[in-house]
């Protein structure tokens, strides 16, 4: 059947007129954001007022969030992309701390109620269906438990498979473009970032199951495991760096032990390379976090290597991962989700990878405390391994002063006598 002639088609002014003041509006995320829906909504500032708009990060510009639009719409973020940070310092949006695990239950159970649900999918199929594309995570809850749906319908969103799929009879307003998606080329990795990533490689096993993000050192790790065999994918985000350890036999699932032979993902965050790849590619099944980020489902698969990173750890091991002192940063996310399912996992190797300075060498990222304000990520009773280019320890199960000496041994060694005097100070050692 042609659904594409059945479907009534709108504008995207036609279709952001359902929303009025006072609602809460929920958009997909990342690669999926649905720029011409939000710009569209943006236009009616001046007819709205107090319209709450909530999504994770979002690629691309975030108009909703200048200053005019103050009183007109305001953002609640479940993650804080660059394009939010501002907002947040400025208090024009606000931050939700909460795992990305957590975050379907808000919607299905009416905690977070959302009126009008902006999403980015590909044209329907025969059938009728039509794919969210490279952003399932907690946009297919939202649509789901939504008052009202609209969707701009693009033939560029690659149609992935799994649990990603809505039809187009449940869109109220579709809306058909033709326009590139957001797309995101991490710079390449640096000499410090891929010696933390041969690090970490010595730590990833043939068959490991592997959770990474997005960037430099995720990249670094991915390059130094070309040796490796059967390397299976269970993460929240995929980005282009996979895509060589694909094509060279090196990612195959082979040996994982749920959904086998499969890469599972919660949303996509790459190139047009990465789209074309997973376009109709039974490779690659799209998850809701609910599922890909569920601590009960993470521990069954053996080996499972999770990989994170942050901004800053203190001697005893507390890790901050979303937050500048208190300016907010980033988020929550699924750190704590992959590094408790990891720990549990037969094999499982939860991993947190980091640079041991930042801002050029001025600052460690290995700290006496926390700095006044930052949030406990991931608490100490949670941490295992700790990898920096000079090397990797392992905290599970080591006093607050064994923890100290393996911080400082792979702090950088410009830092390490403040360190060691520090944790004397705080009485961490003797």
């Amino acid at each position: 059947m042609d659904w594409q002639s059945r479907v009534r088609w709108v504008s995207a002014a036609e279709a952001v007129r359902c929303v009025e003041s006072g609602q809460r509006v929920f958009a997909q995320g990342a690669s999926a954001t649905p720029h011409v829906l939000i710009d569209a909504l943006v236009a009616r500032g001046p007819e709205l007022s107090d319209v709450e708009i909530v999504h994770l990060h979002t690629n691309g510009p975030a108009p909703h969030t200048d200053p005019e639009q103050a009183g007109h719409f305001f953002h609640r973020a479940f993650f804080v992309g660059p394009n939010a940070r501002q907002a947040i310092s400025e208090g024009r949006a606000s931050y939700v701390p909460i795992f990305l695990s957590d975050m379907p239950r808000l919607f299905s159970s009416g905690r977070t109620p959302v009126d009008v649900t902006m999403l980015h999918v590909s044209p329907p199929d025969q059938h009728g269906y039509c794919s969210m594309g490279t952003s399932v995570d907690v946009a297919l809850s939202a649509a789901q438990n939504s008052k009202i749906r609209i969707a701009q319908v693009n033939p560029r969103m690659p149609r992935t498979l799994g649990d990603g799929f809505i039809h187009i009879r449940d869109i109220d307003y579709p809306v058909k473009v033709d326009v590139p998606l957001p797309e995101r080329v991490p710079p390449p990795p640096g000499e410090t970032e891929l010696s933390i990533g041969r690090n970490v490689a010595e730590l990833v096993e043939d068959g490991a199951v592997l959770q990474l993000g997005i960037g430099g050192l995720p990249n670094a790790v991915l390059a130094a495991l070309g040796d490796r065999e059967d390397l299976g994918v269970h993460t929240e985000v995929v980005s282009d760096g996979i895509l060589d350890l694909v094509r060279r036999g090196v990612i195959t699932g082979a040996r994982k032990t749920l959904n086998r032979g499969k890469i599972v993902a919660a949303f996509l965050n790459g190139t047009r390379a990465l789209y074309d790849f997973v376009d109709n590619n039974p490779m690659v099944e799209m998850r809701p976090a609910d599922y890909t980020n569920a601590a009960h489902v993470i521990m069954r698969l053996d080996n499972m290597t999770a990989i994170n990173s942050c901004i800053e750890i203190d001697l005893t091991g507390q890790v901050c991962a979303e937050s500048i002192g208190s300016r907010m940063f980033s988020g929550v996310g699924g750190q704590m989700d992959f590094l408790r399912g990891a720990a549990m996992a037969k094999g499982g190797r939860p991993i947190i990878a980091m640079t041991s300075t930042a801002k050029r060498g001025a600052l460690s990222r290995i700290v006496p405390t926390l700095t006044t304000g930052a949030g406990v990520t991931t608490t100490r009773a949670h941490v295992h391994y700790v990898v920096t280019e000079f090397g990797t320890v392992n905290l599970h199960g080591l006093d607050l002063a064994e923890r100290s000496q393996a911080l400082i041994s792979v702090a950088h060694p410009s830092f390490r006598a403040s360190l060691t005097q520090a944790a004397r100070e705080l009485v961490l050692l003797p």
